[in-house]
């Protein structure tokens, strides 16, 4: 009989797990307890889309919609797209969902998202964003608020020291369309030194020439007119609305007058919060203001502003997270007391202790597994040697005080006197 060869991993695709995991974990719960400071709303959306979503979103032109999604045809013959960010589907549903009634919505979400790109450090096919939008707010305080969170998350997770937050402003919609005719005629007058895919933005996005890493665009692209120039008194208020609030905040930040977004709706603030720890893929965080999105999506003017991060790349700048350690290892001093055993561990979980018990082994072996989990303490359950309890607390190894580990036992003692008698042994170091 042939041998069943094992399906290999998709390339791009990752299996998170140890430390890998502990630090994912992290980012999560962290951005989770962040968020709620905040008071932004978490929601879930689907996976997937109708293709339209992104493609009037993201634009039929950029390297997202042309190259890099996971679009399929269903049973139905409907056209699917795996979500390649999450901004377009909260969009899409807080016109599908009647979320207009609750604007202005303070809105976080995280989860897989989908792109085909080359894997490298820090970068999958599947990989995983943190997420936060305001929707209905075209106030700069909005902006301010999204900023001042994410330099908190960055703090909490112990990584902002190296990273920067870089900003610019894209003005309203006048100073847009006076800026991109600025560069359209400074591009033409260079287009015999453009390179191949530089000309090809100059015909449909021409703004995302200034972001080129090509060596031959880069002197044309550093000599291009400013957005100064052309921004309305309006559009100048709005950014130093915003660089006052960050002001008052205490976020630090630093002009880049060459960050940009190329599709027509974005407005105002573009902002990347970036490192040199992760190479050239140095953006840990990014996002704007998209005041024309929901507009693009057949909905009425809406302002919004938000951001999302790589949960992989924000994983990677950490410090291991500790290991979590069962509090109480309990074990059977004998085959008999398996059942008991498993009724003291079952208390103790209900009662919100942290507990481990291994499926087999005699007293020894479970002893070793107790130890190779680096338990807090053992429990251990069975006949007494002679009068007394039928449990008895070990915290042999153990990095707990003397104090501490009386409140311990005192604890277990509160949850299972009841069942097992109010008599309890302890012995472990002594540890002032």
């Amino acid at each position: 009989m042939a041998k069943i060869e094992t399906p290999r991993r998709i390339r791009g695709t990752q299996d998170i797990f140890g430390e890998e995991q502990r630090r994912f974990a992290h980012v999560l719960a962290t951005f989770e307890r962040v968020r709620a400071l905040y008071c932004f709303q978490r929601v879930d959306i689907p996976v997937f889309e109708s293709t339209a979503v992104f493609a009037r979103s993201l634009g039929e032109t950029t390297d997202v919609v042309s190259k890099e999604m996971y679009t399929f045809e269903d049973r139905g013959g409907d056209s699917l797209t795996l979500r390649p960010e999450f901004t377009a589907g909260i969009a899409r549903a807080y016109l599908t969902e009647g979320w207009q009634q609750f604007a202005p919505l303070k809105l976080t979400t995280s989860g897989p998202v989908f792109r085909y790109e080359r894997p490298q450090k820090g970068r999958f096919r599947q990989f995983h964003q943190i997420d936060a939008e305001v929707i209905g707010a075209a106030e700069p305080a909005a902006d301010v608020e999204l900023l001042v969170l994410a330099d908190q998350l960055l703090r909490e997770l112990g990584i902002s020291d190296g990273v920067t937050l870089q900003l610019n402003t894209l003005g309203d919609a006048a100073t847009r369309d006076a800026w991109r005719e600025a560069l359209v005629a400074h591009f033409e007058a260079h287009r015999d030194e453009l390179s191949e895919d530089s000309l090809t933005r100059l015909e449909k996005n021409p703004m995302r020439i200034l972001d080129s890493k090509d060596p031959r665009d880069r002197p044309i692209a550093d000599s291009a007119p400013d957005i100064d120039a052309y921004l309305t008194p309006e559009a100048r208020a709005f950014f130093e609305a915003v660089t006052a609030g960050l002001d008052a905040a205490g976020v630090a930040w630093e002009r880049n007058a060459r960050l940009v977004r190329g599709l027509d709706y974005y407005r105002h603030t573009a902002f990347e919060f970036v490192t040199d720890r992760l190479g050239s893929q140095g953006t840990v965080l990014a996002g704007g203001r998209y005041d024309g999105l929901i507009g693009s999506l057949g909905g009425p003017e809406t302002a919004g502003v938000g951001w999302a991060a790589g949960v992989e790349r924000l994983a990677m700048l950490l410090e291991e997270p500790a290991i979590e350690r069962p509090l109480v290892a309990v074990i059977p001093k004998s085959a008999d007391w398996n059942s008991r055993a498993l009724e003291a561990v079952t208390l103790l979980r209900s009662a919100g202790f942290s507990c481990s018990m291994a499926f087999k082994g005699n007293l020894k072996r479970r002893g070793e597994i107790a130890n190779k989990e680096a338990a807090v303490s053992k429990l251990f359950v069975g006949d007494p040697d002679g009068p007394g309890s039928a449990l008895e607390m070990s915290f042999y190894n153990s990095s707990l005080s003397n104090a501490e580990q009386d409140e311990l036992l005192n604890k277990v003692r509160d949850v299972l006197g009841d069942r097992f008698g109010w008599s309890m042994g302890s012995a472990g170091w002594n540890n002032p």
